[in-house]
C-alpha cells in the first residue's frame, strides 16, 4: 500500500506551526496595489523567528481573498484540538505581524488567537479544506 507524501510542515513530527501564504495568480502579484509581497514574506519570516515554519506556496485557490495566509497547526496543536485557520484580505502589515506573533507563540490548539484576527478569518470550501488537510 503506497501512501501520499505529506506536504511539508505536516505530520507526526512537526514541531511548530506553519504559514501558508498564497503567491498565485491573485496573491502576491500588481493585482493587490500598495502591498509590498515581497516584504510581507520577509517580515513573516523575521517576526516568527523559527518558532514557525514559513512556505510561499502557488494558489490556494481562494482568489477573490487575497492575500490568503493559512495558519496550520503543529502536530501537538493538532492533538489538542487545533485546525488550520483560513485568513483572507491580509493587505495590512499589523495583520502580518499578528499572523506571525501568533504563529510564533504556538498557533492553533496552542495559543489564543488575537481577537482582532476575527475580522481576517474565513471558511473556504470543504474542497480547499481538504486538498490542504492531506
Amino acid at each position: 500500500m503506497s501512501r501520499r507524501p505529506r506536504k511539508p510542515g505536516t505530520g507526526p513530527g512537526t514541531p511548530r506551526p506553519t504559514v501558508s501564504v498564497c503567491r498565485g495568480c491573485c496573491c502576491g502579484t500588481p493585482k493587490i496595489p500598495g502591498v509590498d509581497h515581497a516584504g510581507q514574506l520577509t517580515r513573516l519570516r523575521a517576526a516568527v523567528d523559527g518558532r514557525a515554519t514559513v512556505r510561499a506556496v502557488e494558489c490556494l485557490d481562494a482568489c477573490d481573498q487575497g492575500n490568503v495566509f493559512v495558519v496550520q497547526p503543529s502536530a501537538e496543536g493538532r492533538r489538542a484540538g487545533g485546525r488550520p485557520v483560513w485568513f483572507g484580505l491580509v493587505n495590512d502589515p499589523d495583520a502580518v505581524s499578528d499572523i506571525a506573533r501568533w504563529a510564533a507563540e504556538g498557533g492553533p490548539g496552542i495559543a489564543d488567537r488575537p481577537d482582532i484576527l476575527d475580522l481576517y478569518v474565513f471558511r473556504p470550501s470543504r474542497r480547499l479544506q481538504a486538498e490542504l488537510e492531506d
